[in-house]
């Protein structure tokens, strides 16, 4: 990691660590940065210490929004793995996912909850272990 990162960017990464790992900032920087480190520096210091990071959200109903969010999407299947990760790292129940899920029915289709659901229980099966 660079060291001579801003402020807003090392309190983005400590964020982005703590809530899909310790190695997800590197594993981001590693996996974007020949490519486009503007994007990388965009997503830690806007999306997670810009937005995440806000005041009157806490950080498991964010997660849900995100997982509501990558649900209606459809295509984002590794980010809704990891902010379902992230909701059960922060406390959320299976029901809670699932309801949270479920609730994008009339709005994403079933197609699309349905397959939600499946990469949820991917999920949960790995925190079983």
């Amino acid at each position: 990691m660079e060291n001579h990162k801003t402020e807003t960017y090392q309190k983005g990464l400590a964020l982005l660590n703590q809530l899909h790992g310790g190695q997800a900032g590197e594993q981001l920087v590693n996996n974007l940065k020949d490519i486009c480190p503007d994007f990388v520096d965009m997503t830690i210091e806007w999306a997670m210490q810009g937005i995440m990071a806000r005041p009157g959200l806490d950080l498991l109903t964010r997660e849900y929004l995100l997982i509501a969010s990558c649900t209606t999407l459809g295509h984002t299947v590794p980010q809704l793995k990891a902010h379902i990760d992230a909701a059960v790292k922060l406390g959320a129940s299976k029901q809670q996912i699932v309801e949270v899920i479920l609730q994008m029915t009339f709005y994403a289709g079933g197609a699309a909850v349905s397959n939600a659901l499946a990469h949820a229980k991917e999920v949960f099966e790995q925190h079983k272990n």
